[in-house]
Formats: C-alpha cells, sequence, structure tokens
C-alpha cells in the first residue's frame, strides 16, 4: 500500500508525487486551469499531483507511461475517474472498459477495479469521503 497524502492507493509503480503545500494549490484556486498540464509523464512511471486536499475528498491528477497502471484494489469511498488524455483499460468488478480523453467512470465504494494504460494516459481521480 502506498499512501498519497490521504489516499492510499493499494498498487505499485508509482515512482513520483508531487506534494504540493495548501500555499501552492491555494495559486490554483480561482484560475482557468487545463488540467492535463498539471502533470508531467514519467517515463517508466505513474506520476500524481494532488491538486485539492480537504477531510471531506480530495482530487489528485495522475500521469501513467505505457503499460503502466494501477493492480486491482478498492477503496471505502466511492471514486470519481475522469481521463483527461490518452488511452487506458479499467476493470470494475469483472467488466473490462475502454475508456479515452473526455470518459468518465464511477467506481463505488469497495467495488474491486484496476487500470492499465494502453497509450500513455492522464487521469483526474475525485475521492469524496462521505
Amino acid at each position: 500500500m502506498i499512501q498519497i497524502s490521504g489516499i492510499a492507493l493499494y498498487a505499485y509503480g508509482i515512482r513520483q508525487v508531487i506534494f504540493l503545500t495548501e500555499n501552492n494549490r491555494d495559486e490554483l484556486k480561482g484560475k482557468v486551469l487545463h488540467l492535463a498540464d498539471l502533470v508531467e509523464y514519467q517515463e517508466g512511471a505513474v506520476a500524481s499531483r494532488m491538486i485539492v486536499n480537504k477531510p471531506v475528498g480530495t482530487i489528485t491528477l495522475f500521469s501513467f507511461d505505457e503499460d503502466e497502471g494501477l493492480s486491482e484494489h478498492t477503496a471505502p469511498y466511492d471514486a470519481v475517474v475522469t481521463i483527461l488524455d490518452g488511452e487506458c483499460e479499467v476493470w470494475l468488478s469483472g467488466e473490462t472498459h475502454m475508456m479515452n480523453a473526455g470518459d468518465t467512470i464511477i467506481f463505488p465504494a469497495n467495488a474491486p477495479h484496476a487500470l492499465s494504460a494502453v497509450t500513455r494516459f492522464k487521469m483526474m481521480l475525485v475521492m469524496i469521503r462521505a
């Protein structure tokens, strides 16, 4: 298990995590953002950048190099994933879904899920702790 500022990821391979202080996160507020530009691809790795970190939930951006992914795991809360760039394969409770930029999926709490990069891809993960 990897702990990223309050998000537990039950997977391996995340080699870069960009930690932002609340001041750094505050600099993003009130601005028009292109989310895919806020996290860079890293060769052979998964990178992440948490842009909102509150007791009630988080928003984290991820980039996955080709053939990288997250192994099957569950989370105690619903999670919303939106693909920002590229293509990935998602497994949710035994079903496979191909996802491309602009696609969104909601992982129900406690449902087993995993994902793998078909091409390099970026995603936004919204986790609500309620």
